[in-house]
């Protein structure tokens, strides 16, 4: 019986010391592989970050020539809508006053400046009145 126990594998002690010692090593080196993957992917990571910068500064780049030219076209059509409404202003202000000096109502420059006329007779007037009265006396 000493025998089969001394043949028993689960008895041998060297077997037993190769089989922890083969843990220890796929322990290990799983270690070692945790390691490395968390180097390489901090690597990676850093990669990522630095390709992604690039393409943020060159599509950055391309962004504000289309955002320029957006508001080159912006200002060029903002440009013409105001010539085109100073224009069709002009040309309203025109035939609004052509309509009323046709029907005999005249524009408020015309009154006023008839207006200084009048006062200027007015004044006229009174000076040669007195003048007249002073002659008279």
């Amino acid at each position: 019986m000493s025998d089969e126990h001394d043949k028993n594998p689960e008895n041998d002690p060297q077997l037993a010391a190769k089989i922890k010692d083969s843990a220890r090593q796929i322990w290990l080196a799983g270690l070692g592989a945790y390691t490395k993957a968390e180097e390489d992917t901090g690597r990676f990571f850093d990669r990522l970050v630095q390709e992604g910068e690039q393409l943020e500064n060159k599509t950055r780049g391309v962004v504000e020539k289309q955002i320029k030219s957006v508001e080159d076209r912006v200002g060029d059509v903002r440009e013409r809508a105001t010539g085109t409404w100073d224009k069709l202003e002009t040309l309203f202000d025109e035939r609004v006053s052509g309509a009323l000096r046709r029907l005999g109502i005249h524009r408020r420059e015309e009154i006023e400046a008839l207006e200084r006329r009048i006062e200027a007779l007015e004044s006229e007037l009174l000076r040669l009145r007195r003048d007249g009265r002073d002659e008279e006396e």
